[in-house]
């Protein structure tokens, strides 16, 4: 069995699927790996430590998936990068399947069988493998540290001889894994930290975190999470009382970090262009939905910009910031979730096509689309048919119709039985 690592193509991708610490466990598990040289270097990994950890350095990305049964990588790849791998190899990653969907086509004629980490279910036994989960944790706490470097003025309460330095107070929108990670590493840092999201559910741990929650707790906010535990998409009439209520708190904040993502749509607008004209000269936006299109109305993604004197944030791959982590814990997510695929005793590849985890990811598998998200979305709907014209037969008269007469009917009296009085 030989797995794959490639260099990530995307310019701004700096993480890598793999580390010398998972490579040594790969190998264990009975594989032989293969490294394209310098997959790792942007996540401070050098071509050694992959070799001293028993990888093989593989001079190209051809070279490196030629023969390969599994292939380990951050983003989705193109069809074309694919070739060479054997026929059915099991490719694993972020495949953003929401994204660009007709890709899928191409890439289920290469014949892999394309596994969406993202996909994984939220139950118990794969929370080890969630990298939504790893990779929104981190981008959390990078959050914090990037409001914090543009951000002028100190953020923890600093009691001097010259005078007292006020904390920062720092509004979080959005309580999900991210926007968590994000208060406790703003309250780390001295910060009066505030949140807000539309599940309930988020009270407590905000609070818990030591953080105010701010929100409209309607009857709407009370049934606002789906069973899967995202956040639901809310009505016009309660995004405007909460609209309401988050601009006039937003007034008073010297740090806003947005985290609202909904999968597969676009980012929900939070903060308006009106409500950063209220927020006072220096204060710090961080959109971590900057991806989707951002949270914030003054957002361009992968830039810094500046509105009315207030700094927008708008970074995209934000783990990738803090690449060397990032790719510790996605690497072992992929890891743990091959793991399961393994036979321990003869150490192949033994997937269990009916196993939930392996159901729920699967998006392409012998050489056709298997997922029922992306089915309906890359199957081309067949043409409606034109109803065919009836051609006129020339020169026929049509019979004349006979006339008919009705004989008259006489009325039969009849007895009906019921029963039960109706």
């Amino acid at each position: 069995m030989k797995i794959a690592i490639v260099a990530e193509s995307a310019a701004d991708e700096t993480r890598v699927a793999a580390t010398p610490e998972t490579v040594t466990k790969l190998i264990a598990l009975g594989a032989k790996v293969s490294v394209e040289k310098g997959a790792g270097l942007s996540s401070r990994i050098p071509d050694a430590a992959y070799k001293d950890a028993g990888a093989s350095i593989a001079t190209s990305a051809v070279s490196a998936l030629k023969g390969a049964d599994v292939v380990f990588c951050v983003r989705r790849p193109k069809a074309s990068a694919l070739s060479g791998v054997n026929k059915g190899a099991l490719v694993l990653g972020t495949m953003n399947p929401s994204d660009d969907q007709k890709e899928f086509v191409g890439l289920a004629k290469t014949g892999v069988s394309l596994i969406a980490m993202e996909y994984m279910p939220r139950i118990s036994r794969a929370q080890s493998m969630d990298i939504l989960s790893s990779q929104a944790n981190l981008a959390g706490y990078q959050a914090v540290i990037d409001a914090a470097a543009q951000f002028d003025r100190a953020l923890p309460m600093m009691m001097t001889a010259a005078g007292t330095v006020h904390p920062a107070k720092i509004f979080v929108m959005g309580a999900g894994v991210a926007g968590l990670q994000a208060i406790a590493t703003a309250r780390r840092l001295g910060g009066i930290v505030t949140a807000t999201d539309v599940r309930p559910a988020a009270k407590e741990q905000v609070e818990s975190l030591g953080a105010k929650f701010i929100a409209v707790e309607d009857e709407e906010f009370k049934q606002a999470e789906t069973a899967a535990g995202y956040a639901k998409q809310m009505s016009p009439e309660y995004q405007k009382k909460q609209a309401e209520l988050t601009a006039k708190h937003i007034a008073k904040q010297d740090i806003v970090i947005t985290t609202a993502l909904i999968p597969g749509r676009p980012a929900p607008m939070l903060v308006s262009k009106k409500m950063l004209e209220s927020m006072k000269p220096g204060s710090v936006i961080v959109d971590l939905a900057a991806e989707r299109g951002g949270n914030c109305e003054a957002t361009k993604p992968g830039e810094v910009a500046e509105y009315k004197n207030v700094s927008v944030v708008g970074f995209t791959n934000v783990q990738g910031r803090i690449a060397a982590s990032a790719s510790a814990l996605y690497s072992r997510n992929l890891l743990t979730f091959l793991a399961t695929l393994i036979d321990p005793e003869s150490k192949k590849l033994n997937v269990d096509w009916e196993d939930e985890l392996v159901i729920a990811t699967l998006l392409t598998k012998d050489g056709k689309i298997v997922h029922a998200n992306l089915v309906d979305a890359t199957q081309a709907k067949p043409a409606a048919k034109k109803p065919v014209a009836k051609k006129a037969t020339p020169n026929k008269k049509a019979a004349p119709k006979k006339a008919v007469t009705k004989k008259p009917t006489t009325k039969k009296t009849t007895t009906r039985k019921t029963s039960g009085g109706k």
